[in-house]
């Protein structure tokens, strides 16, 4: 979630942006950096770490200009240091660019620019865009070859760019869901800023550009055009102070928020853990040796409601990619065991607070008998942050709404990495094939905002459904607990019985439910159980059972069986559960909608269960 400024008007640039920065610093970052225009040159000031190491820097080389930009970063490609730390240049130092996101075919862009003479000094992604822009102005105007080398970008990016040849102006872009760009019409000047909040504090009148938008502004307003060429008019709206609404970006609940910021958390949580060329995770906060890896022979995984299903699916993912045996249990179930675990045993745990009672006591119970526990956690400073031995942050940034999304999705990410890296570590994949699994991971961002962009189908469900009284989930093998999580969601928020089975185990009970009041969600994408979930929904259908099924996009058969269909992208195997649950996510989000709900804070349920 990095953060964006921007400013053109006539005053110094460097306090507001510095100020800006700082508004934004709740998004997360690693390491921040500032450009100006002063005169011929675009001077850069970068650091790593926090927004106090570039004021001290900027204190000691002060920068003077009105035209300016600033970022913070958390680092995706490329390690946590100054050089790879924005803004980031061209060859010829006539451009700088920061950048939210990823560039998903960055490898390919930067072996085309190497060929034609381009030199890179940095590791980022970010740079590629840089010299996309220095080769396309040997033929074009500025906002021309900012439009041709944002065309070629894939992925989800938000961009600011300066040019000294250029010195009153900025361009800005928008390419799907890696964040917001907003725009800030000021007396004389204009701000630009990855959310509104910086902006609010000097101008209320904003507009926001939109999926394959750009901008042209400059101290008098700003122009706007979509990469296809075409002219946008939209006129800046009048936004009135209200914090919470601020902070709800716009959406009428937290959760819809949070589901929505999935994209983005989701390349927070993987941002600067691996190396594509390489075919590498870097993984240094488990802080584990190739000696302790190697005397890894099992991995006992506690956790608690949506955290366990996370650990259900990591199961899948760590035996297929590391090949180690994997146990998952409930936190309160293994407290009150005798679990058989020698030091041969790792314990794993998954909590989105790091304060969940049930899954803390299992983790210093086995600290007691000399087990090396790691724990997968959101919250820097928990308790289970504080006694593991190693911890692997997910980087969601807060989670509000009482139920989890998009700390479910970032648990399933950071189960993706530690199968990857352990696979690695133990010569069990090679970097080949890391590469593979790796760029699988590098897309989905993308297709997750492919997945939200569909949400009308979602709510069009809700509307015909929302009345029902029970529902039954099914999928198997890796799907089996996004079967789980589907229920889970719609009977924490809406307070509709459902149940989430296995479905090969429609059979041995549950099955005598079915009939023509009971909607089946069944997970039905394309995998090597496919044929066997087509059977389930057969024999739901020749019961009168209402089927309702998540599906791989192009699936003809689904969507002659199926009275629904809600349609996903087709991705890796092992990832293919975290688009699935998206639309469990929306569909859970507009019954409780339909029914009143309090969605936010449903009843008898807290964020952290931090008693027995």
């Amino acid at each position: 979630m990095c953060g964006i400024m921007g400013y053109v008007g006539g005053r110094e640039a460097i306090p507001l942006i510095m100020r800006g920065l700082r508004g934004l610093e709740y998004r997360g970052y690693d390491s921040a950096g500032v450009a100006v225009i002063e005169g011929d040159e675009i001077p850069v000031r970068r650091s790593v770490g926090k927004l106090d190491q570039l004021q001290a820097l900027l204190e000691r080389e002060p920068l003077s200009g009105s035209v300016g930009v600033g970022h913070t970063r958390w680092a995706t490609h490329g390690r946590v240091t100054d050089i790879n730390a924005h803004p980031q240049s061209d060859c010829n130092h006539e451009l700088v660019v920061i950048h939210n996101g990823i560039i998903e075919n960055f490898l390919d862009l930067k072996d085309e620019l190497v060929a034609k003479g381009h030199a890179f000094v940095s590791q980022t992604d970010t740079e590629v865009i840089a010299h996309l822009i220095e080769e396309a102005l040997k033929s074009a105007n500025l906002v021309e070859a900012c439009r041709l080398a944002f065309s070629r970008l894939d992925g989800h990016n938000a961009i600011l760019i300066i040019n000294r040849r250029y010195p009153d102006q900025l361009i800005a872009a928008r390419l799907g869901n890696a964040g917001g760009i907003v725009l800030g019409f000021g007396d004389g000047e204009m701000f630009v800023a990855s959310d509104r909040l910086p902006i609010m504090e000097h101008t209320r009148r904003l507009a926001f550009l939109g999926n394959r938008e750009m901008a042209l502004v400059d101290r008098n307003g700003a122009q706007l055009f979509g990469l296809d060429g075409s002219t946008i008019k939209r006129d800046p709206e009048m936004y009135m102070w209200d914090p919470l609404a601020t902070a709800k970006g716009g959406h009428k609940h937290y959760m819809h928020k949070e589901i929505h910021e999935q994209p983005s958390a989701l390349t927070d949580t993987i941002r600067g853990r691996m190396d594509l060329q390489r075919g590498q995770v870097y993984l240094d906060e488990l802080n584990l040796d190739d000696a302790v890896i190697h005397s890894m022979q099992r991995l006992s995984i506690v956790a608690c409601g949506t955290a366990w299903h996370a650990g259900l699916i990591g199961k899948f993912m760590i035996e297929r990619l590391a090949k180690i045996p994997v146990d998952v249990e409930f936190g309160s179930e293994a407290r009150y065991r005798e679990p058989l675990m020698d030091p041969s045993t790792f314990v794993l745990a998954i909590t989105q607070s790091g304060e969940t009672a049930d899954t803390v006591a299992p983790m210093e119970q086995a600290l007691e008998r000399g087990l090396r526990t790691l724990v997968i956690c959101n919250t820097p400073g928990s308790r289970a942050a504080q006694i593991a031995d190693g911890v692997l942050y997910t980087q969601c940034g807060p989670e509000i709404g009482v139920a989890s999304t998009k700390c479910f999705t970032g648990q399933l990410a950071a189960l993706y990495l530690l199968g990857v890296f352990l696979g690695t570590r133990r010569g069990v994949i090679d970097p080949a094939e890391a590469r593979r699994y790796l760029e699988g991971l590098e897309r989905l961002p993308s297709l997750m905002g492919q997945v939200l962009s569909r949400e009308p189908a979602t709510e069009k469900l809700a509307a015909a459904f929302f009345q029902m009284c029970d529902f039954l989930f099914l999928g198997r093998n890796i799907n089996y607990p996004i079967a789980l999580e589907g229920a889970l969601k719609l009977k924490e928020i809406s307070y509709i019985h459902a149940e989430g089975y296995a479905a090969g185990e429609m059979k041995h009970g549950p099955i005598a439910l079915i009939d023509q009041n009971m909607p089946v969600v069944t997970i039905a994408t394309r995998d090597h159980v496919y044929d066997k979930m087509i059977s389930q929904i057969e024999q739901v259908r020749a019961r009168d059972g209402i089927v309702i099924a998540v599906a791989n996009d192009g699936d003809a058969r689904i969507g002659d069986l199926a009275d629904h269909v809600l349609y996903v992208p087709e991705t890796e195997p092992l990832l293919q559960p975290i688009l699935n649950v998206i639309p469990l996510q929306l569909l859970a989000y507009h019954v409780a909608l339909r029914r009143g709900c309090d969605v936010d804070q449903p009843r008898n349920l807290a964020k952290s269960v931090t008693v027995e």
